[in-house]
């Protein structure tokens, strides 16, 4: 027999459903809640996917990136080592090296001794030497280089003096503001070969149109491995130059 106490022992499951119905708005709170939870949870874990998916690109192909790139421009280097861009210009350039005293090193001699013949070739109307003077010397780079082409048969008005450079763009600019002034813009760069790209980047920087010419006969021989020291020095100074001046 029921009793009154009895009826009111609704079932568990009958309460819940009863309660649903009764709240609708608390129940449907309570499972958009549960979603989002769901939801967030999901989504953190995609993004932790997806950063470590990128982290392994960035690992495997970053290196081979910054790879790819050294070795185009050691390439850059060596092919304009090797070639020859003599032609008619406003002026002729080459840059300074050791010198001793007022003569010349090797590698500078081996420098003026191809503007030689490209002066006598009628390539040019003036020769910039440059170059500046280091501690103790009697004679800037630029005056030793001077006297060895005028002892050699270069007429001294055609040979125009940068005096004061330390470093390669120094020079350049140095030389630029010497050639500015005769509005000279063509000009041909005479240096060692794995100097040349460098320098065309500086000369272009600087507004000249801008050919190179290598010092055949440099002791810094082609294909040795001093020139590959050189070279690999040349790549991070053509960095330097980027980031410092042109970036």
């Amino acid at each position: 027999m029921q009793t009154a106490h009895d009826t009111d022992r609704v079932p568990i499951r009958v309460q819940a459903a009863y309660d649903t119905w009764k709240r609708p708005g608390e129940a449907t709170t309570a499972l958009g809640a549960t979603e989002f939870a769901v939801g967030r949870r999901l989504r953190h874990r995609s993004l932790r996917s997806e950063a470590k998916r990128w982290a392994v690109v960035l690992a495997i192909w970053l290196p081979l990136t910054v790879a790819l790139l050294l070795g185009s421009l050691v390439a850059a280097i060596y092919w304009q080592a090797r070639s020859d861009q003599t032609r008619p210009v406003d002026a002729v350039v080459v840059l300074g090296a050791a010198q001793y005293d007022g003569r010349p090193t090797p590698v500078l001699q081996a420098r003026l001794d191809e503007v030689l013949k490209v002066y006598k070739a009628g390539a040019a109307q003036w020769i910039v030497v440059t170059g500046g003077r280091q501690e103790g010397d009697r004679f800037t780079e630029a005056e030793a280089s001077r006297n060895y082409l005028v002892a050699h048969g270069v007429p001294e008005r055609a040979i125009l003096l940068e005096n004061q450079g330390r470093s390669s763009w120094q020079s350049m600019q140095g030389a630029g503001r010497i050639l500015d002034g005769k509005g000279a813009k063509r000009i041909l760069l005479v240096s060692d070969g794995f100097h040349l790209f460098r320098l065309k980047l500086m000369a272009r920087h600087l507004g000249f149109t801008a050919y190179g010419a290598p010092a055949t006969d440099s002791p810094i021989r082609r294909d040795s491995s001093l020139e590959f020291d050189y070279v690999v020095r040349e790549a991070g100074g053509v960095i330097d130059f980027v980031w410092n001046e042109v970036l």
